[in-house]
């Protein structure tokens, strides 16, 4: 699956890493390297949905990143 959108910080519990997706979706991130989390930046990336994994953020469904760029 390919999303593309804005990674952003968000405060809750010890912190999470999202996607808010171009699709109006809210993806908790997973995977991927230290350059694709910062707050903001725009990425287009590769990977799979778990949307059977339940976390203590509960922002959305889990997006396991393979490969990402920044557009």
């Amino acid at each position: 699956m390919k999303l593309t959108g804005r990674v952003v910080f968000r405060d809750i519990e010890t912190g999470v890493w999202v996607l808010e997706g171009d699709d109006g979706t809210t993806y908790q991130l997973a995977g991927g390297d230290r350059k694709l989390k910062k707050d903001g930046q725009r990425i287009e990336a590769e990977g799979r949905v778990d949307g059977d994994t339940l976390t203590s953020a509960m922002v959305g469904p889990i997006f396991h990143v393979s490969t990402y760029r920044f557009v």
